[in-house]
């Protein structure tokens, strides 16, 4: 079994009592020892500006032109924080059991604990920075509910809350970049680890302008890359965002823990047709206020304001009414599938469902007549100023709705579907937020250890900003203390030179394939191959087929893709094939890994494994545990087991109902 490094004592106790004994690393020395830090999202640019701030000589790197343009920007709904604002009966506990919960029991309680005891330092790290929390009339930080929780939790600055976390983000690193602490690499990317003596000890990057391989030496590597929904092809991940600095990691002997463990969000505009690039995600703070339903009948051709409510089924709240609307997201994913599935979809493709908000802009007009204190208005003017609510509070979402459908969200229901989102799964960490090479570590999305099976909403900027600012500050500062007698190796060293030319061919042979299939094809293929086979549903089956299409198309990939332009100049297309070379490796273990697990949990769905009613059955006798794959060469991995104990809280069937 992996040992996770879990600190011994109380669970309330462990954090504290890790950072009172954890080793130091004097200010003197800090300024000797350099970090690398792949990626600047929001824990990779929080990383920075800690670690800066702490006096390290930091090395940033992002393959695009700005941080600023890290995918953390595009989350919309909001963060989590235990902070008990509306007195609602919210905690630290609380915070940690609905994460535990939310995650179907596939989650540390140590790591978990410690996401939620940090929470509430988060937000005031953030309102310090200037984040423009939406606040109540009286000032105080607004809060508002999201799936999995019956306490509201999420502070948000209306549907742009990850871009108003990043630019605070930003603005920390920026200040590190000024002082001279952190230089920042833009349009570099990661391509491999250097490793001496087994310990990671620098990477290799690519100038994305030039063409040019750089290594770069560092006392340690950290690894902030984020997620890899797009092996999908179609998700709501920017376009850009990739596998490829986790993937080199776990090529280079870090595991890849639970890699089947996607997440899929219930609230995004349906797929329109084989033209689209990507997905649009819509908040799921609308399941706030907005209610889900589906005609009853079958082959109903009217319009959705024309159906009345004894004919439409708002299934989220007949199933779960203790959560109604507001069930984990794999729980009304697959909801909203199944009721698709069985003939009850809506629009022309009949793959989507109806998010409708016209009962909460009656009910935010009546709210605000009472508050005005005004008599004999009529229906429409109560319709009016409930608009203006819901634009104060969505707007921005709405908008986007409206130009992208071309339909008006406040006068007829958005039409929503279930699409790629979020991995739960990713390089395999201690509770030191370190990978099996030592020395590298990986923080945020890129690991995979708060969230278990299924991530509740609102967390992943949590988790972000919660190992960039207060966990590797004090874990990695324990392990560079024993580092300070080792001077920086200079990148002339063999091991340099060796991973340098490892690259060099890689790039030279994608190159020379000189075939006649566009890497876009290729990506298109491997998508359809994973969201079919091991998407919201998956079989025994038909994982054993994937596995086979997957080895086949990364054959004929290697074989006749074609790749414009020259390696030693800007090419976009020679960047995103190796990526996609990455994402056809990640995609077979997604289906090993989906295979081995026979049973359902959280985002994973067995067919094979269910309730009578159709929700996902766990078997903790023979899966609790955390699926740790050793790369072992092409289409062979070893599996290492990591026991998950629970000892506070008691492991139970998730009933939302």
């Amino acid at each position: 079994m992996l040992d996770s490094k879990i600190p011994s004592g109380k669970l309330d106790d462990k954090w504290v009592d890790y950072k009172g004994h954890c080793k130091l690393v004097n200010p003197a020395n800090k300024r000797k020892m350099e970090i690398i830090i792949v990626g600047t999202g929001l824990a990779g640019a929080s990383a920075a500006a800690a670690m800066g701030e702490l006096g390290y000589k930091v090395k940033a790197f992002c393959f695009q032109d700005s941080p600023r343009r890290a995918h953390s920007i595009a989350a919309q709904g909001g963060i989590n924080a235990a902070k008990n604002y509306q007195n609602d009966g919210d905690s630290v506990f609380r915070l940690f059991y609905d994460t535990i919960k939310g995650g179907d029991y596939r989650a540390r309680e140590g790591n978990v604990h410690r996401l939620a005891e940090v929470s509430a330092n988060i937000i005031d790290q953030c309102v310090a920075q200037g984040v423009p929390f939406a606040r109540e009339y009286g000032g105080l930080l607004s809060n508002r509910s999201f799936g999995g929780t019956q306490v509201q939790r999420t502070f948000y600055a209306a549907g742009q809350t990850g871009q108003q976390l990043l630019i605070g983000a930003y603005q920390a690193l920026e200040r590190q970049v000024a002082l001279g602490n952190v230089t920042m690499h833009t349009r570099h990317e990661m391509l491999d680890v250097v490793k001496i003596d087994g310990k990671a000890s620098g990477i290799i990057a690519r100038n994305l302008i030039t063409g040019e391989l750089e290594k770069h030496f560092g006392h340690a590597v950290l690894i902030c890359s984020g997620g890899y929904g797009n092996v999908y092809y179609l998700s709501t991940n920017a376009m850009g965002s990739n596998v490829t600095a986790a993937w080199k990691a776990h090529k280079q002997g870090a595991y890849f823990a639970n890699p089947c463990f996607t997440q899929i969000h219930p609230t995004c505009i349906p797929v329109s047709g084989d033209h689209q690039s990507k997905l649009t995600l819509m908040s799921e703070s609308l399941r706030n206020d907005g209610r889900i339903w589906v005609p009853k009948n079958l082959g109903e051709t009217r319009k959705a304001n024309e159906i009345p409510e004894e004919d439409r089924d708002y299934f989220l709240e007949r199933r779960y009414p203790a959560f109604g609307n507001l069930v984990p997201r794999d729980v009304a994913s697959r909801a909203a599938k199944e009721r698709c599935d069985a003939g009850h979809g809506v629009g022309t493709s009949k793959q989507a469902v109806y998010l409708d908000y016209a009962a909460a802009i009656e009910r935010y007009g009546k709210i605000e007549v009472s508050k005005q204190g005004l008599t004999n208005v009529s229906a429409a003017e109560i319709t009016a100023m409930g608009k203006e609510v819901v634009k104060e509070k969505y707007g921005n979402l709405f908008n986007m709705y409206a130009k992208i459908t071309g339909e008006n969200p406040y006068e007829v229901p958005m039409r929503i579907y279930p699409a790629v989102h979020y991995t739960m799964g990713g390089l395999w960490v201690d509770y030191e937020l370190q990978t099996t090479v030592p020395g590298l570590y990986a923080l945020g999305e890129a690991n995979f250890s708060d969230h278990g099976a299924n991530r509740l909403g609102a967390s992943a900027l949590m988790q972000g900003l919660a190992d960039g600012y207060f966990v590797a500050p004090y874990t990695v500062g324990n392990n560079l203390a024993d580092a300070i007698y080792n001077a920086a190796i200079p990148t002339t060293h063999p091991a340099f030179e060796e991973a340098a030319k490892k690259v060099a061919d890689r790039i030279a042979s994608l190159k020379n394939i000189n075939g006649k299939q566009s890497v876009e094809s290729f990506h298109k293929r491997l998508g359809k191959i994973i969201w079919n086979e091991c998407g919201m549903s998956r079989s025994e089956a038909g994982l054993k087929q994937a596995i086979a299409d997957v080895q086949a198309l990364k054959k004929e990939f290697w074989s006749d893709v074609r790749i414009p332009g020259e390696i030693n100049e800007y090419n976009p297309e020679l960047d995103k094939a190796n990526r996609v070379a990455d994402f056809i490796e990640l995609g077979e273990l997604m289906c090993v890994d989906a295979l081995n697990r026979n049973e359902s949990c959280g985002g994973h769905f067995r067919e094979e494994y269910q309730t009578p009613d159709g929700e996902a059955l766990r078997d903790d006798e023979n899966f609790m545990y955390v699926a740790a794959w050793e790369n072992k060469g092409e289409h062979n991995w070893t599996l290492h087991k990591e026991e998950l104990k629970y000892e506070v809280i008691k492991p139970s069937q998730r009933n939302y109902k």
